[in-house]
């Protein structure tokens, strides 16, 4: 009958446990043995069970196995740290030759230190310096062709600002124009209003006086000058009516200038 594979997993039954960790152990420790006289090999085992119980199996001296495991390990670390001390040693020596190449190779691209290079290394040397030139002229090309494309858009942009600012301009100044014919014109019919009052005044003036004449015959009539200082005086007080109504206008001009 053939035997089923074991799965390997922990057994939850402590009294199989216990009899299974018993074979497996001699089992173990029979394998161990074996080992030992067979291949003359230093073996030692240690097991610690679930219930934490040590069991040993050495073919000699445990103390002097884990002993020799001790220095043997030891050295390993040291053997491995010398040898990752190694590796870093050697990669900075590396780094430090790429790093004087590098210095050797921009001394050179300077004009500097050519005494060792041949002819072909000058050659080199030159075509690398074309092609580095011809790189930067086309970048600084770019870079002009940006900046006037840059400068040509705010131009435009301020043109039209400029064509704003104009027409707000034209149209404020037509504005002002309308407004100084409306408050002129007005000043000119006031003035004209004022004029025509004043010789009507004098009409009425003249035509009383002559009114006065025939009556007035046998009464003494007054001097020339007299009457015309009236009349003077009649002209100077319909003047300064005039001009102030002239100031007037002018003040209401003014005053609605400020407020537009």
């Amino acid at each position: 009958m053939v035997r089923g594979k074991t799965v390997l997993k922990r057994i939850e039954n402590e009294t199989s446990l216990q009899v299974t960790f018993s074979k497996r152990r001699n089992g173990l420790f029979k394998k161990a043995k074996e080992l030992a006289i067979l291949c003359d090999a230093q073996v030692g085992v240690l097991v610690f069970s679930s219930t934490g119980h040590l069991y040993d199996f050495s073919s000699c001296s445990m103390k002097s196995i884990i002993e020799r495991y001790r220095h043997v390990k030891e050295g390993q670390q040291q053997s491995n740290a010398s040898a990752e001390s190694k590796y870093w040693q050697e990669e900075a020596a590396s780094l430090r030759q790429q790093l004087h190449n590098l210095q050797v190779n921009h001394r050179q691209l300077l004009g500097e230190n050519l005494s060792d290079l041949g002819v072909k290394d000058m050659q080199m040397l030159e075509k690398q310096l074309e092609m580095s030139l011809h790189n930067v002229r086309l970048k600084k090309e770019q870079l002009m062709i940006d900046r006037m494309e840059e400068m040509n858009e705010k131009s435009v942009l301020i043109n039209n600002e400029n064509m704003e600012l104009q027409h707000k301009i034209n149209i404020v100044s037509q504005e002002n124009i309308d407004l100084r014919k409306k408050v002129y014109g007005q000043h000119e019919g006031t003035a004209g209003n004022t004029g025509s009052a004043t010789e009507h005044s004098e009409n009425i003036l003249h035509s009383q006086m002559a009114d006065c004449q025939p009556q007035n015959e046998g009464i003494e009539q007054p001097d020339e000058p007299e009457l015309d200082s009236i009349a003077l005086n009649t002209t100077q007080e319909q003047g300064a009516e005039s001009s102030t109504i002239r100031n007037q206008s002018s003040i209401m001009g003014s005053r609605h200038l400020d407020i537009l």
